[in-house]
């Protein structure tokens, strides 16, 4: 394994962790945004520069501004925050468990392929091949997604937009 593997492994792993054990709501955010730079260098590391590119400017970028935007809007802080019990922090404690355990059953008879020099292709995740496979296999669905996207623009505009003399609070 690579040094940069590793690294990116280890930041990822930190920083999933701080953004659960975060007690502010920003910081939660602030690591979540690392976890999806540190594994964006993973995609990169596995050649899909494409895929990459797309996590930080969706994920890490769009997403993570809208999350912001809704952990502003409510204004948590501990005041008007309600306390947890003790009953459903031992549920979600043994909901976790009970997942974890539901994981490794499920990777436990995993038998990882190894690598083939011959049938490695190592332009597989380079955006020329998307591109060729999404508008010649995939031409339709694409189409169709992008007329549903159209149809929800024009919606959004047209919920949003005010009617002459009509008030908003």
């Amino acid at each position: 394994m690579s040094p940069l593997f590793l690294f990116l492994s280890f930041v990822a792993l930190l920083s999933a962790l701080g953004v659960v054990l975060a007690k502010n709501p920003v910081h939660s955010v602030l690591f979540l945004i690392l976890t999806f730079f540190s594994l964006s260098g993973h995609y990169l590391i596995l050649n899909a520069q494409f895929l990459a590119a797309v996590n930080i400017i969706v994920y890490a970028g769009a997403i993570m501004v809208l999350f912001l935007f809704v952990i502003m809007f409510l204004n948590l802080n501990a005041d008007t925050e309600p306390h947890k019990s003790a009953l459903s922090k031992v549920t979600a404690a043994v909901a976790g468990g009970l997942l974890l355990l539901v994981m490794v059953a499920a990777m436990r008879d995993i038998q990882p392929a190894g690598y083939d020099a011959a049938t490695f292709n190592s332009q597989i995740g380079m955006v020329d091949k998307l591109g060729l496979v999404l508008y010649q296999k995939y031409l339709l669905p694409f189409e169709l997604a992008s007329v549903l996207f159209l149809a929800a623009m024009v919606g959004a505009v047209m919920l949003g937009k005010r009617e002459t003399g009509e008030r908003n609070f």
